[in-house]
């Protein structure tokens, strides 16, 4: 069962990594030693639109960060969260809520509830794995 698991994780994040441009990231940290900033800094790197959301933060790598998902303006292909698994189920009633494709718990995190709010409103779903490790396993970079 968790090698099946597995797989289909694998599968939906490389489903997400390829059809996605823009990534709406939750809890996009300021300082450049915490993963939740190195990350997203990487995705950005290969291609990919990243939107900061960060209630502490005004810009984030020179970009316009968002208190809230919500307050997003542009349309968000996939919604990364480097928040608490406890606040993922309401990160997830906002991933609907602004016409996400995809929501993308990173690594250490899981939430039952986020998966049936995610999966129920049609959105793809993977938690505990990294972005950038599976953007660089499978090879996927955007032109600019």
């Amino acid at each position: 069962m968790a090698h099946e698991r597995e797989s289909y994780s694998r599968s939906v994040a490389r489903r997400i990594l390829t059809t996605s441009n823009t990534i709406a990231v939750v809890g996009f940290s300021r300082h450049p030693h915490k993963d939740a900033h190195s990350v997203p800094a990487t995705l950005r790197a290969a291609g990919f639109k990243v939107i900061p959301v960060n209630p502490h933060a005004t810009t984030v790598l020179g970009q316009k960060s968002y208190r809230l998902l919500t307050e997003v303006t542009e349309p968000v292909d996939v919604v990364e969260v480097f928040r608490p698994s406890p606040e993922a189920p309401g990160i997830a009633r906002d991933a609907v809520a602004i016409g996400a494709k995809a929501l993308w718990l990173q690594s250490g995190l899981r939430s039952d509830e986020a998966r049936a709010i995610a999966e129920g409103a049609g959105l793809l779903y993977v938690e505990d794995r990294c972005m950038a490790v599976d953007r660089a396993l499978f090879g996927i970079t955007k032109s600019t």
